[in-house]
């Protein structure tokens, strides 16, 4: 589903390209759960921002569906991939709800007003992460680990084949990180999607995904399939 070729990333400045990683060649495959890892700083978040588009690779290839990402409109990109940042949303008195069902808005009409099913879709996913009780909370009032599940929620809600999680783990509780875990496994067995997480929680990734890929010093990747 994802091929990355001879791929090389990082920032491009008014006077320079900054290199974060070079040299990466995978192939990421429907119905699996990949963990990512690696030390602070070596280029996990640069690599998951490549992926989704909102960085542009400095050299190389991205290939989603056999189709290279930079001749994929926005709007199909949003349909094909959802992406989970520790990035806190906060204000606009945006409630659980508001946010849950913001990841039904790629597939609206003009109108931009919610149908039956994507009700059902929004409901189903605050279900999934134990939010139901929340639903009518204001972002602000929430815990941090409260936010992290209802961005994982929206994702849900936004029902893309593939989905990416930034470091998803980061505010939840030991109950909570394995219950995310065992819901993202379900999601690529029963659904035959494709999730790519990072993550400092090694023993649990190895634990749950299908395979570990580490990003290690001198450009070099370690794959395991677990």
């Amino acid at each position: 589903m994802i091929r990355l070729e001879n791929l090389e990333i990082g920032y491009n400045t008014k006077n320079q390209k900054i290199c974060v990683f070079k040299n990466i060649h995978l192939n990421l495959k429907s119905g699996s759960l990949v963990g990512l890892i690696g030390d602070n700083g070596i280029g996990k978040s640069t690599l998951l921002k490549t992926l989704t588009g909102s960085l542009k690779a400095i050299s190389g290839e991205v290939i989603i569906n056999s189709k290279s990402i930079i001749d994929i409109p926005i709007p199909d990109l949003s349909k094909i991939l959802s992406i989970v940042t520790t990035e806190k949303i906060s204000g606009f008195n945006l409630t659980v709800w508001d946010v849950v069902a913001s990841g039904r808005i790629p597939y609206l009409n003009l109108f931009g007003k919610l149908t039956s099913p994507d009700e059902t879709l929004v409901l189903a996913s605050l279900d999934e992460l134990n939010l139901l009780s929340l639903k009518n909370k204001l972002m602000d009032e929430l815990s941090d680990g409260q936010r992290q599940k209802v961005m994982i929620a929206k994702s849900l809600a936004q029902q893309t084949p593939i989905i990416i999680l930034d470091e998803p783990t980061a505010f939840l509780d030991y109950t909570s990180k394995h219950h995310l875990f065992s819901i993202l496994k379900s999601l690529c067995i029963e659904q035959n999607k494709l999730i790519i997480v990072s993550s400092h929680d090694v023993d649990l990734m190895k634990h749950y995904t299908t395979q570990t890929i580490t990003m290690m010093a001198n450009n070099e990747i370690k794959v395991v399939h677990n």
